[in-house]
């Protein structure tokens, strides 16, 4: 009894329902070569044997129902969702379905991320029970046992899920990563922070995040967003006002949406936004609780990536005509990641 050399891109196909519930799952983009099996709860040693064997897989549908029997795994089957390669042995498949060892797909939550865009890679996410979907927040929320936003509630990172998994889980685990995360370094804050809390640390790390990419600008960024809270100053910083504007954010800012009445906009109202504006990765977070000691008040990207720091309303005007206004129409300034200046108005 052996398995065959030779499987084909067929084998990958969803070809329709098998005896005993058993079906092809279509996966050729994680494991071309590979054979995938779903074993409904229920399956017997003996429909999976044959179904092996129709798949040919095997060539004995008996011979592995006598090795079965022989171990003494007649009876241990695992529901779930199975990937077996080329080449394997018989015993190894059994292994693996007494084992438990089903198929893990991976769920991506990336750094920056709007709640709604985690919605998104939820219900895209293949074999996963969506049952986030398009409930209420309230609902979600407690769901997740929740009292806070949940804008940038979840720690970004790759989760793993198996075969109908639901996305309440998914959501759950980042959850927890995260309270673990922000726990830690809320303990280990630098002194003297103009911040109360652990959730307003999340919030002002959700504007670092968006801030730059760099990570090592991050903590001289914390510093001038401290420096402002400090002193009384808005914080005055663009993406603040690109979460405002939601869909209705084109790339661009005009001075039209500078204005835009939100409580999230940071060029109208003093102190932080409401909630987190996204996903905020460790090195963000951690920023937030360690800023640079700085004298800096302000800084404008450079359009390379980077950004210039200046420590008085003069120098960041001539950062401003240097790196925005010689080089952009008046109108609107180009976005990348993050935003284009802090504090173009000394206002207090």
């Amino acid at each position: 009894m052996r398995l065959r050399s030779k499987w084909g891109l067929g084998a990958l196909v969803v070809g329709g329902l098998f005896a005993a519930g058993w079906y092809v799952l279509a996966d050729r983009t994680l494991h071309p070569g590979a054979k995938t099996f779903h074993l409904p709860t229920g399956t017997t040693m003996r429909a999976f044997a044959e179904q092996l064997q129709r798949r040919h897989v095997i060539d004995s549908a008996n011979s592995f129902v006598a090795l079965a029997e022989l171990t003494g795994k007649g009876n241990a089957l695992k529901t779930g969702v199975y990937r077996f390669s080329d080449p394997t042995t018989p015993l190894d498949i059994l292994h693996k379905v007494v084992a438990g060892q089903v198929v893990e797909y991976p769920l991506t939550l990336v750094p920056g991320w709007t709640f709604h865009q985690v919605r998104q890679a939820l219900a895209h996410a293949p074999h996963l029970t969506d049952d986030v979907g398009q409930r209420p927040r309230a609902a979600v929320r407690a769901a997740l046992h929740m009292h806070a936003s949940l804008e940038g509630a979840f720690f970004p990172d790759t989760y793993y899920y198996t075969y109908g998994g639901s996305a309440t889980s998914v959501l759950a685990r980042a959850r927890k990563r995260l309270r673990a995360l922000l726990g830690k370094d809320w303990r280990n804050r630098a002194p003297n922070l103009p911040i109360r809390t652990p959730q307003q640390a999340l919030i002002l790390a959700s504007l670092i995040e968006k801030e730059t990419a760099k990570a090592g600008e991050r903590r001289k960024i914390a510093g001038v967003f401290v420096n402002r809270l400090r002193l009384g100053m808005r914080l005055e910083t663009d993406p603040t006002v690109i979460f405002s504007l939601g869909k209705h954010y084109h790339g661009v800012l005009t001075s039209a949406d500078m204005a835009y009445p939100s409580p999230y906009n940071t060029y109208l109202h003093y102190g932080l936004p409401p909630t987190p504006i996204g996903l905020c990765s460790a090195r963000a977070l951690y920023a937030a609780l360690h800023p640079d000691k700085t004298r800096a008040l302000y800084f404008v990207a450079t359009g390379r990536g980077g950004h210039v720091f200046s420590d008085t309303l003069q120098a960041q005007d001539e950062a401003i005509r240097k790196y925005e206004i010689d080089t952009t129409p008046q109108a609107a300034v180009p976005q990348s990641r993050g935003a284009r200046r802090v504090g173009k108005n000394h206002a207090n």
